[in-house]
């Protein structure tokens, strides 16, 4: 995909992953709707828009889309669903409140978004879709089994829906990384930093049309 010119929603984009992919597509030439909960600081650029938004609950999410539609048009070509939240604790001492929270920003908010993005897609038989899962979407953690379930979740939607969609030409694309230095896990020295994460978006959107990343793991070398 030519990425100058095309918009984008990116969830999550205050800060960490969320916040440099969307700087990175700004770098690109694509018009970003980042949405989160905050604004972002020190993010000026003529082609971003803010639009706050609560992923986990669905009017939120449709206000949000109402108001991402009245800023950059409907001509939505990009979706990078990167909102999440990770919990450390053992499953029998976790409160129930936290096991749905995870699940309703982690897996719940991507269908609330995507579910609005993907007619106009379809529409114009064009569109990428990047659903950010976790290496714990495919690998048991002990002491994160509910942000491992949530992520596990990811990887199965997302495998799904490129079946769906494919053949309306829109990709749909997992992309799972490692330990990345985002504040959430200390005890690996070795992190992935968010700027890596956000050329390798770049580079799965950049691709030609007939090439497709459906599933992407990224680790650091040297762990």
């Amino acid at each position: 995909m030519d990425l100058s010119n095309k918009t984008a929603i990116v969830t999550g984009a205050s800060r960490g992953i969320g916040r440099s992919i969307t700087q990175a597509l700004l770098d690109e030439g694509v018009t970003v709707a980042g949405w989160s909960r905050s604004k972002p600081e020190n993010l000026g650029h003529n082609h971003f828009h803010y639009i706050e938004a609560d992923l986990t609950q669905q009017q939120s999410v449709e206000k949000a889309f109402e108001k991402t539609t009245n800023a950059v048009g409907d001509d939505i070509s990009i979706l990078i669903n990167n909102a999440g939240v990770g919990y450390k604790g053992d499953l029998h001492a976790m409160p129930p409140e936290k096991w749905r929270y995870l699940f309703d920003l982690n897996v719940h908010g991507i269908f609330y978004v995507s579910r609005l993005v993907i007619p106009q897609m379809k529409d114009r038989q064009e569109g990428h879709i990047i659903n950010i899962s976790s290496g714990a979407g495919t690998n048991g953690i002990a002491g994160m089994s509910c942000y491992s379930a949530t992520k596990h979740a990811v990887v199965g939607l997302t495998r799904s829906l490129h079946q769906e969609l494919r053949d309306d030409g829109i990709k749909v694309t997992c992309l799972s990384p490692g330990s990345v230095d985002t504040g959430f896990s200390d005890s690996q020295k070795n992190k992935l930093q968010p700027d890596e994460l956000a050329q390798s978006a770049v580079h799965i959107l950049e691709c030609s049309q007939n090439f497709h990343y459906t599933d992407v793991q990224v680790r650091p070398l040297q762990p």
